[in-house]
């Protein structure tokens, strides 16, 4: 009895998997017309490589057969995951050309941008295990070190131009210190202090042939990978027309002066757009509230003509347009009760008030609520 039952459930699989297929084929069949095909080249050829290989000017010693498969390795990871190669290049017309032209200004090598990619795949708020963040990757120390400034608030690994600022530094300083550029970006993997001990340790300075953690004997190779297929994507059977590319990032920078704290949907009223704009424009702005004193913000392209009068009109503005009142926290109350005793979300109520919701509140507390739908 079980067998049969079994050998009918087989059949009943395959007459699903066949009549699926059919399905499949017979919708292919009639829209093929307008379906792109898969043409690109196979894994075995994109290997045959047959171009020097140069990182910032320093050759890639892949005659020596323990350097070309690492190379291979990352270059084959890299072309598997091609939805991420896609969005590397479509992502790469609206950042890559700010990038480029600070290193110009800094005497730096080129090659240096794709470090970048290596690290955050040109995401803002790319983050790892280990806290590092932002699109060079920083620990909060290494980037306070820099200036970056990190707080809950404010977090410039984020901003594309300081956190590039802040890469740039770290690099020249780890190239002054460690004489290529190639130990300069394992170090900017690892850390300097841990590099130079394998260096002293090992009795060794050349790249390729030490022994160091996994990841940083991997990064080198991932980031000439990422550059031999940016460099001719085609070669590899990426073919992007110009439209396919995100539009280049484009902004007014305006500057905005508050004693206090200030709301985001100001500014972005004051810019004629939207909060989403704004806080997509600057990434490195936490929450919903600009603290007080001198920033430097990014609006859209043509929005900093007249920004400035109706900033000061919408401040001074704000508070009364909301009916803006002060509530004392009292024995028993919590930011539940308290929302819906006022009729607001829960939600707004935090985000009013800067609060951490893990964190109770106590009596004598004083607690903004904006009256009105």
């Amino acid at each position: 009895m079980y067998e049969v039952k079994f050998n009918r459930i087989k059949v009943i699989k395959w007459v699903f998997f066949v009549f699926i297929f059919a399905g499949l084929w017979s919708w292919s069949h009639d829209c093929g017309a307008q379906v792109e095909p898969a043409n690109f080249p196979s894994l075995i050829s994109s290997l045959k490589i047959k171009t020097p290989q140069i990182f910032c000017g320093e050759p890639v010693p892949l005659k020596i057969h323990q350097v070309r498969e690492r190379f291979e390795k990352e270059l084959l990871l890299s072309l598997w995951d091609r939805p991420q190669v896609i969005l590397w290049l479509k992502r790469s017309h609206r950042y890559l050309p700010h990038i480029e032209k600070m290193l110009k200004n800094s005497g730096m090598p080129d090659d240096l941008k794709y470090i970048a990619v290596a690290e955050s795949a040109l995401r803002p708020h790319a983050g790892s295990r280990k806290g590092a963040m932002g699109f060079w990757q920083f620990m909060r120390q290494t980037g306070k070190k820099y200036g970056l400034t990190i707080n809950r608030r404010i977090d410039e690994r984020r901003n594309l131009f300081t956190s590039t600022k802040a890469a740039l530094r770290y690099l020249k300083e780890l190239h002054k210190e460690l004489g290529s550029w190639t130990l300069a970006t394992a170090a900017y993997n690892m850390g300097e202090n841990g590099l130079m001990s394998e260096i002293l340790e090992q009795q060794n300075n050349n790249y390729y042939q030490l022994y160091l953690p996994l990841e940083t004997q991997r990064f080198l190779f991932r980031i000439l990978s990422i550059k031999l297929i940016l460099s001719d994507p085609e070669k590899f059977g990426f073919k992007l027309e110009k439209d396919d590319y995100y539009p280049p990032l484009v902004f007014d920078k305006v500057r905005v002066k508050s004693v206090g704290e200030v709301p985001i949907r100001v500014i972005a009223k004051a810019a004629k757009t939207h909060f989403k704009v704004i806080k997509d424009l600057n990434p490195e702005i936490r929450g919903h509230y600009l603290v007080s004193g001198t920033h430097e913000i990014l609006v859209p392209k043509g929005a900093s003509k007249g920004f400035q009068k109706r900033y000061q009109r919408l401040v001074s503005r704000a508070s009364l347009d909301r009916g803006k009142r002060t509530y004392v926290v009292k024995n028993g109350d919590n930011l539940s009760s308290i929302a819906e005793r006022f009729d607001v979300p829960l939600s707004s109520l935090i985000i009013w008030n800067r609060i951490d919701p893990a964190r109770p509140i106590h009596p004598g507390n004083r607690i903004i609520i904006y009256s009105g739908k």
